[in-house]
């Protein structure tokens, strides 16, 4: 299954015990997220780093590993999507890469952002609902 992974879902990879990073592990699913995430990670980097109590060397790896496990979308692929996308009724300008690089992909969403699950562009699925795919496709949780 093709998954687009959210700018905070790949935030949660850096925590080392995460449900986020043991489900990102398992290389279960095909995961993609835009080349915009890579430009909040590292925006947020000294957060990232203050909360998950890591170096700044840790982060580097983590990023790398993470970096192994994604496949990033350059939005020259998925622009042409764009178009497709009401701006009016999505509620955060963050997540038009998100929506665009799963129309281009057909592709859901992985993201725990409620607000994000209440529109009909693209299917969005929280932890909880991959977790339960997992459950129905293997027996590690």
């Amino acid at each position: 299954m093709d998954v687009v992974v959210d700018s905070n879902i790949l935030f949660s990879y850096f925590w080392k015990n995460s449900i986020t990073k043991k489900i990102i592990d398992l290389d279960i699913f095909n995961l993609y997220s835009p080349d915009f995430a890579l430009t909040e990670i590292n925006k947020y980097k000294s957060d990232i780093i203050k909360k998950t109590k890591i170096s700044s060397s840790e982060f580097n790896l983590v990023l790398d590993e993470l970096k192994s496990k994604i496949k990033f979308v350059s939005v020259l692929k998925y622009s042409s999507e764009f178009k497709k996308i009401d701006l009016n009724k999505k509620p955060d300008v963050n997540d038009v890469d998100f929506f665009a690089c799963s129309l281009y992909l057909n592709a859901v969403i992985w993201s725990n952002d409620v607000i994000l699950k209440n529109q009909s562009l693209c299917v969005v699925f929280n932890t909880k609902d991959i977790l339960e795919i997992i459950k129905k496709i293997s027996y590690v949780f």
